[in-house]
């Protein structure tokens, strides 16, 4: 290491060194795993139906997410007036799964795997992917962890509600994950946020999802509601798993992704309800799916992924400390 003149350390530039998320430690040995988060990357679109490219999202968050780490003692938000993910939150990255092309489910099994690795650690799971097909071996990996500490409510936030069960015989693409998650006993219901325009689900998925326990709600409905009345239609005191699909966004500031959808939300209409939901359960999962940075070449898509898994982070662990 090189000091050129400086008494100690380095600047560590967001663009300099390696593009671990946030620029935490890599940690290479899944059985040596001591963190509260664990990122990991799951750069699998085989599932898409129009246009794929998402198998280079996690990199292109990793990428953004340096944008956010200058190497100050946590982030100081000036409206909470708090400091969020200080030193005390252990943040690692484990790279990614392995992918085999062509292979769904080989390669669905090694994400679900890792998954699987972050939970018996005892950490929380950040999955990025990828298309939204990679939430299915993410709820599958729950099995184990849902047994011993109680069921999980899903809350999604998207354009579409992904409820397909069956379309000539692809039961696991990236229209179907909310209807194989709906199948999981220790799933015990979904929010679904966004959901707008005409859909790859038809009417009777609606009425499937809405009759197993779903609340479907518009970016109009959501707004109409506002932040407060829409939390409140989500069980409180209990264990969350989020997913994102990065399409619930409006195109006008999320345009790197495979399926746009005007109308979409902007960044504090979710990053709300997000801080929201921080404090009135535990939130144990997440994943952000659909980034596919090739269709923005401005790469505001990823950077909008990173600043909002990071805030999203922040006021997990924030709240988590209060409840002591």
């Amino acid at each position: 290491m090189q000091n050129h003149g400086y008494a100690s350390g380095r600047l560590n530039l967001p663009f300099v060194g390696i593009s671990t998320f946030a620029k935490s430690a890599y940690v290479q040995d899944w059985d040596q795993i001591e963190a509260d988060v664990c990122v990991l990357g799951a750069p699998f679109d085989f599932g898409t139906q129009w246009r794929a490219g998402a198998r280079f999202g996690p990199r292109a968050v990793r990428e953004a997410s340096t944008l956010f780490s200058f190497g100050h003692a946590g982030a100081y938000d000036h409206e909470d007036d708090l400091t969020y993910l200080d030193s005390s939150v252990r943040i690692v990255d484990l790279g990614d799964a392995d992918i085999i092309h062509t292979k769904t489910d080989e390669s669905h099994n090694n994400i679900a795997f890792g998954v699987r690795k972050i939970l018996e650690a005892g950490a929380l799971p950040l999955v990025i992917g990828g298309d939204h097909s990679i939430n299915i071996p993410c709820i599958s990996a729950f099995a184990d962890d849902c047994a011993e500490n109680g069921p999980i409510h899903i809350v999604q936030f998207d354009a579409h509600l992904d409820f397909v069960d069956e379309r000539h015989g692809v039961t696991n693409g990236h229209g179907n994950p909310m209807r194989r998650a709906i199948e999981k006993d220790y799933v015990s219901g979904m929010t679904q946020l966004g959901i707008r325009n005409v859909s790859s689900t038809a009417k009777e998925g609606y009425q499937d999802a809405r009759s197993r326990g779903s609340d479907i709600l518009s970016v109009r409905q959501v707004r109409e509601l506002g932040t407060k009345a829409v939390l409140e239609r989500i069980p409180s005191g209990v264990r969350y798993y989020v997913t994102i699909d990065i399409d619930a966004f409006c195109p006008s500031i999320a345009a790197g992704t495979g399926t746009p959808s005007h109308g979409g939300f902007l960044y504090y209409d979710v990053l709300e309800i997000l801080q929201g939901l921080a404090g009135r359960g535990d939130v144990v999962g997440i994943d952000l799916v659909e980034v596919a940075p090739a269709y923005d070449p401005t790469e505001s898509t990823q950077i909008l992924a990173a600043q909002l898994l990071l805030n999203f982070l922040g006021f997990i662990f924030h709240e988590r400390a209060q409840r002591g």
